[in-house]
């Protein structure tokens, strides 16, 4: 049975939960000599792509009082972009600090209080968000973030990700 809290996220909770699963899918089987790999293009690579979404999900945690931090914390904290002729974390590390804190984000959002939802964040001159809105924008976020990777999973050779 669903609590009041679990009812006013349950649908960013549900993509959450198939997001978790997506992700490490989508990261399946590719090798670590191809995690750098920008196809002589200026895209994202799947090193800072992966990293990027799992930085979101500490940063939201750290939202609700988590303080940890993913291996890769230096890399993306601030917002910051992909940073040429850097050697970013294995896809392996990469997935255990998303397990470390999937569980850890979870339980934080299906208990989260009204007060904590309606937290404003300022994000600039004039510009705030709710948690609420911040967490709508990061399921977002990594959904596309995902679908980048699985690109780059066929450009770079691979089968499709699977999604069971």
């Amino acid at each position: 049975m669903a609590t009041g809290n679990e009812s006013k996220l349950n649908e960013l909770i549900e993509l959450y939960d198939l997001q978790t699963t997506y992700f490490k899918s989508a990261l399946d089987g590719i090798s670590d000599a191809d995690r750098h790999n920008r196809l002589n293009t200026k895209a994202n690579h799947i090193a800072w792509l992966a990293g990027s979404a799992v930085e979101q999900r500490y940063e939201m945690a750290r939202q609700f009082g988590q303080s940890e931090k993913q291996q890769g914390n230096e890399l993306f904290n601030d917002n910051k972009g992909i940073q040429d002729n850097e050697t970013y974390p294995t896809l392996e590390t990469y997935r255990a600090d998303w397990d470390r804190i999937s569980p850890i984000l979870r339980d934080a959002l299906v208990n989260a209080t009204d007060e904590q939802l309606a937290v404003k964040i300022e994000m600039g001159p004039d510009v705030s968000y709710t948690v609420k809105e911040i967490i709508a924008f990061s399921s977002y976020r990594e959904a596309n973030i995902i679908g980048q990777i699985a690109l780059w999973r066929r450009l770079l050779g691979y089968e499709g990700m699977k999604y069971m």
